[in-house]
């Protein structure tokens, strides 16, 4: 892990020579930086929020509403950003939230963000709407911890043939995301007409997974079929995209007709709205990993699920993706924190965009936060080395607000760090 003091000596030293970093240290620019990257669709589908995006808002603003009161003379020249979470030391609290489709950003999407992990050794969120499957980026990431992200489809078959996958190429805790039973109200995708699974984009976990390939054997239930669009230069281009999406030869997937049945065998079953509480055990049954549930913003939502035996929480509110006016994550914190009581772990996401945020949530009582969009932003700026930078810039920044304001080690941020504004 890069020293902050070793990494502002290197910009600057590097400026003395006309050279400024590849990819912008302003959290803003970075966003404005990554949209000239991508398309208009990508853009839209990776910044875009619910509704009129005031859940989006709220998680920057809630930020806002705490205030770091720093200490003085505490001799903070050596310093430990490290953490322990469920049995694993981690160099710092930073875990790189799951995020579909990557390959929106950037061709090689998962891959190099899996790549960019490993070499900062940060633990990857593996997402179960990846382009490309969870073995593949296994492959890249040697001892770094990963993680997966579940989401329950109507199969359970196939819910434990991924969580069997999961464990097989090493992760080390299944994120069962609560908040997307079905897909929010997201203007900005709607208004392009645009959803990437359509396109055999994003289904990765899927296409490679033997459960569902069985799946795929059955024939079609015609009442299930979704009405076919119409077909004119634009359906045709995008049937040929998602013939090349799908796994095999062109020759091949065109002469099966797979990849266009894959994609309505996952339309039909990618949501389950039907999921409740008491399913939890079967999950249980199916793993002895730590099972955290994300997407948790009530405080009674938090004991029930420490009842039902879950190992951890993650405080989210999807990037504020899916409910138009949510509380914002930061908002919801303290009061999962009080109803947990220690019991299990609680991390954060949504809205974090600098090292003052880690900060904020930590000192609160957060174990470790999930950063996404930022990540994804640097990944659309320059693949792999463009993750890094972020990552770097991430932590250097929570490393010198740590340590100039009085404190040399994680373990010491608590909410006496804080004043509420």
């Amino acid at each position: 892990m890069i020293n902050a003091q070793e990494l502002q000596r290197r910009i600057y030293i590097q400026g003395f020579s006309g050279k400024k970093p590849a990819v912008t240290i302003h959290p803003d620019r970075l966003e404005a930086l990554a949209r000239r990257k991508m398309s208009a669709e990508a853009f839209a589908y990776i910044a875009g929020g619910a509704g009129s995006e005031a859940t989006l808002r709220s998680n920057r603003n809630g930020f806002d509403q705490w205030q770091i009161v720093p200490r003085m003379l505490r001799n903070v020249e050596t310093f430990d950003l490290s953490v322990q979470l469920f049995g694993q030391h981690l160099p710092s609290p930073l875990l790189l939230a799951p995020v579909g489709v990557l390959d929106l950003a950037h061709p090689e999407g998962e891959i190099a963000v899996a790549r960019a992990a490993a070499t900062r050794n940060v633990p990857m969120i593996f997402s179960n709407q990846a382009s490309t499957p969870m073995e593949t980026c296994s492959a890249q990431m040697g001892d770094t911890p990963r993680w997966f992200q579940l989401y329950w489809s109507k199969s359970r078959d196939l819910v434990a043939s991924f969580i069997q996958r999961a464990e097989s190429c090493g992760c080390s805790a299944i994120v069962l995301t609560l908040d997307t039973t079905m897909l929010g109200w997201r203007p900005r995708d709607l208004e392009l007409a645009y959803l990437p699974f359509l396109r055999g984009m994003g289904i990765a976990q899927y296409t490679s997974d033997p459960v569902f390939q069985r799946l795929l054997d059955l024939p079609d239930d015609p009442a299930q079929r979704p009405p076919k669009p119409p077909v004119n230069l634009t359906t045709l281009r995008n049937v040929v995209r998602t013939i090349r999406n799908y796994p095999g030869s062109f020759r091949d997937n065109l002469r099966s007709g797979k990849p266009l049945k894959a994609v309505r065998q996952f339309t039909q079953m990618y949501t389950n709205p039907a999921l409740q509480w008491e399913d939890l055990a079967f999950l249980r049954e199916l793993t002895s990993l730590p099972i955290l549930l994300k997407g948790i913003l009530h405080p009674e939502d938090a004991k029930k699920a420490i009842d039902h035996g879950v190992n951890g929480i993650i405080v989210s509110n999807h990037g504020g993706r899916q409910v138009d006016g949510a509380i914002a994550a930061i908002e919801a914190l303290p009061t999962i924190l009080e109803a947990v009581r220690d019991h299990i772990p609680v991390l954060m996401d949504s809205g974090i965009r600098s090292g003052s945020d880690i900060f904020k949530a930590i000192a609160l009582g957060a174990k470790a936060v999930c950063v996404g969009r930022p990540y994804v932003y640097g990944l659309a700026i320059g693949g792999t080395l463009g993750v890094q930078e972020v990552i770097d810039q991430l932590l250097a920044d929570f490393e010198l607000n740590m340590r100039i304001s009085g404190c040399s080690s994680v373990a010491e941020l608590n909410p006496e760090y804080l004043k509420q504004a």
